[in-house]
C-alpha cells in the first residue's frame, strides 16, 4: 500500500468510535481487576473495607478516564507528549519539597482527595515522550550519537529524581522501559552492549562501595540484596517478607487452600498482603492453577497490545502501544519474580491487583492511549 493510499483511508469519528474499541482488552482488564477485588476482600477477612471497596471505586474512575482518553484522537496525545513529560518531571521535583513520607520514602504528594505518586505517572509520560521523539526523528538518524544523547537524557532525568526519593524499583523500571523503546525504534545494538558493560561495572562499584564514605546505595537497599541472596540468614528480620512469601506460595499446592482459607494472610504472617505481596495470597488460596490463570490474563493483554501495534502504520502509535505493553510486562514480571525470590524485593505493585490509587489510575489511562491508537488508526472505507 502506498503512503497516499494509506492516508486516504477513513478514521472513525463521533459515536462510531465505540464500534472500534478493543472490547476484548477491556474485558481482560476488568477480569484482572476483578481478581484483585476478590483478593482484597479475602485479605480483609471477608469485608469490603478497608481495601476492596475503595479499589472498586478507583477502578470505575480509572475506566472512565480510559474511555475519555481513548476517544481523543491519537494525534492530540502525540502533541501533548512533551507537556505531559514536563509536568511529570515538575511533579517529581515537587515531591522533594512538598512530598509526604511513607515507609521511609518521600514519594507522594497529598492532594487532599487522594495521594498522587508522580513516579507512577513518569513511567507512562516517558514512553509518550520517547515515542513522539522517534516519530519525529528520521529513521536514518536513530543510531547517530547526537540523536541517541537526547533520549538518554530524557530517561536519566526522571530516573535521578526517583532515585532521590529513594525508589530503586521504579528507577530500574524507567531505565528498562526507556531502553526497550530505544531498541524498538531501531537504535543499534552496540549502544546496548555498552550499557550492559557499564551496568556490570556499576554493580561491581555498588558492592565495592559498601561501608565506605561514598556508599552508592542506602543500607536498607543493601539488606534487600543480602536477603535476596540468602533469605535464611535473617528469617525474622530482613528475610521475613520473602520467607513468609515462599511459605504461602508452597502451601497453596496445585489447587490452593480455597477462597479465604489462606493461613499466611488470614493469620497476618504475610506482610504487605494487600499490596506488593498480594500474588502470594492468590497462590495460597488458588494454588498453581490460580497463579497461572492470572499470568495467562496478563499475557493475553500483552498479545492484544502487540497485535494492535502491528496493525497500525503510524510510528508514534506503534511505539507508544509497544512501550506501554513493555512497561506493563515489567510491572507484573518484576512483582512475581520478587515474591518468588527470583529478584530482590523492590516494592513494585502487581498491576490492577495490588491495592493502590495512583498506579491503577495511571495504568488505565495508559491503556486509554492504547485504545486511542487502536480506534483512530486509518481503516478501509
Amino acid at each position: 500500500m502506498s503512503y497516499l493510499e494509506y492516508n486516504v483511508k477513513r478514521v472513525p469519528t463521533g459515536l462510531s468510535k465505540v464500534l472500534y474499541v478493543n472490547w476484548a482488552l477491556v474485558l481482560l482488564l476488568t477480569a484482572v481487576a476483578g481478581i484483585g477485588f476478590m483478593m482484597l476482600y479475602s485479605v480483609a477477612g471477608g469485608r469490603l473495607e478497608p481495601w476492596a471497596d475503595p479499589q472498586m471505586k478507583r477502578f470505575a474512575l480509572g475506566m472512565t478516564v480510559m474511555f475519555v482518553v481513548a476517544f481523543v484522537p491519537i494525534w492530540f496525545w502525540r502533541n501533548m507528549a512533551a507537556l505531559a513529560y514536563g509536568i511529570s518531571v515538575l511533579l517529581l521535583v515537587a515531591v522533594d519539597f512538598f512530598g509526604t513520607v511513607g515507609m521511609g520514602a518521600q514519594r507522594w504528594i497529598d492532594l487532599g482527595v487522594f495521594r498522587l505518586q508522580p513516579s507512577e505517572l513518569s513511567k507512562i509520560t516517558l514512553v509518550m515522550m520517547l515515542a513522539a521523539y522517534y516519530d519525529w526523528l528520521d529513521i536514518r538518524h536513530v543510531s547517530k550519537p547526537q540523536f541517541v544523547a537526547l533520549p538518554l537524557l530524557l530517561i536519566l532525568l526522571p530516573t535521578a529524581l526517583v532515585l532521590k526519593q529513594p525508589d530503586l524499583g521504579t528507577a530500574l523500571l524507567l531505565i528498562a522501559g526507556g531502553g526497550i523503546i530505544m531498541f524498538l525504534a531501531g537504535v543499534h545494538w552496540a549502544y546496548f552492549a555498552v550499557v550492559v558493560a557499564g551496568g556490570v561495572g556499576l554493580v561491581s562499584a555498588v558492592f565495592a562501595s559498601r561501608g565506605t564514605p561514598w556508599q552508592l546505595l542506602k543500607d536498607y537497599q543493601f539488606r534487600r540484596i543480602d536477603t535476596f541472596l540468602d533469605p535464611s540468614s535473617d528469617p525474622l528480620g530482613a528475610g521475613y517478607h520473602i520467607t513468609q512469601s515462599k511459605i504461602a506460595l508452597g502451601s497453596g499446592g496445585w489447587a490452593g487452600r480455597g477462597f479465604m482459607q489462606g493461613t499466611q494472610s488470614r493469620l497476618n504472617f504475610l506482610p504487605e498482603k494487600h499490596t506488593d505481596f498480594i500474588f502470594t495470597t492468590l497462590a495460597e488460596e488458588f494454588g498453581f492453577v490460580g497463579g497461572v490463570s492470572l499470568l495467562a490474563l496478563y499475557v493475553l493483554i500483552i498479545v492484544f497490545c502487540i497485535s494492535s501495534a502491528m496493525q497500525t502504520k503510524d510510528r508514534f502509535s506503534s511505539l507508544l502501544t509497544l512501550g506501554i505493553a513493555a512497561t506493563f510486562f515489567l510491572f507484573f514480571a518484576v512483582n512475581m519474580s520478587m515474591v518468588m525470590g527470583l529478584a530482590p524485593v523492590v516494592g513494585v505493585p502487581l498491576p490492577l491487583v495490588s491495592y493502590g490509587g495512583s498506579a491503577m489510575l495511571v495504568l488505565l489511562a495508559a491503556f486509554g492511549l492504547v485504545q486511542s491508537a487502536h480506534i483512530h488508526r486509518p481503516r478501509g472505507r
